[in-house]
């Protein structure tokens, strides 16, 4: 159904990790946002491609972009991209290839495609509603996605932010004795759980739909759950952008921690 939407979102989103690929190799000057978040030249340049590309393709959809000027006027729209054009820019800044590029679309508040493109390994994930989660790899091998069968608590998989610590989640681990870690940047934590590589990914702070809305249908198409702390449903295109009860994606219900 989101095939056109999929596609330019694709191709977007390679093209922008193209830009920020050339600027990732240079010394290129860092600034910081009012939220004490660093802003970088392969901010500006990936965001300049993907809503040049959406807003070509689709005119009558709106953007929410961490990147863009805000809009109210998106919330009248029932179609909304939600665009992060370099998740982990921390990640970035310490040149660990631990960053993406994040394109997502919102119908009627619920997320129905995602794409995530990691641009130093040329590894693109990519999922719409009701058609499955796929991976396409550098040399353009596509398997399709689908998280992991682990219920065993005794040896599940979590990953975990690197660059953002969390209390509440070292507790769980300590909690529930958790000895299979992975901790890295930007949305490759749900990535992983959508691969099978990882049992869950607790988040207890803060994010922005930005960073969860394409990570959320690309888990959801492989199988797994992704909601709110208190369980309740992750919807898009809201009047405060800030997703301030954090958020889990997990690949079975048993594994709801608590």
């Amino acid at each position: 159904m989101w095939n056109k939407e999929l596609e330019v979102a694709k191709k977007a989103s390679i093209e922008a990790g193209e830009r920020i690929m050339e600027i990732y190799g240079t010394e290129f000057d860092v600034e910081y946002k009012e939220d004490k978040s660093p802003l970088t030249a392969a901010d500006k340049a990936s965001n300049a491609v993907i809503v040049a590309a959406l807003r070509e393709a689709f005119p009558d959809y709106a953007i929410l972009s961490e990147e863009e000027k805000d809009s109210k006027e998106r919330l009248s729209n029932d179609l909304c991209f939600v665009v992060d054009p370099l998740d982990g820019t921390k990640e970035f800044l310490k040149r660990n290839g631990q960053f993406t590029v994040n394109i997502a679309l919102a119908h009627k508040h619920r997320t129905v495609m995602g794409v995530i493109y990691v641009p130093v390994t040329g590894e693109l994930f990519y999922a719409s509603e009701g058609d499955g989660s796929f991976l396409k790899t550098s040399d353009g091998t596509v398997t399709k996605l689908s998280v992991s069968n682990n219920t065993d608590k005794s040896d599940l998989s979590a990953v975990v932010s690197g660059s953002h610590p969390c209390e509440e989640m070292e507790d769980m681990i300590k909690r529930y004795d958790i000895k299979k870690l992975v901790r890295m940047g930007s949305s490759l934590k749900g990535c992983l759980v959508a691969k099978g590589e990882a049992d869950i990914y607790f988040r207890h702070n803060p994010t922005m739909e930005w960073d969860t809305a394409a990570m959320q249908c690309i888990v959801e198409e492989a199988g797994g759950i992704f909601k709110q702390m208190d369980d309740t449903d992750m919807l898009y295109n809201r009047e405060d952008s800030l997703n301030a009860k954090g958020f889990y994606a997990i690949n079975k219900e048993e594994n709801r921690l608590r």
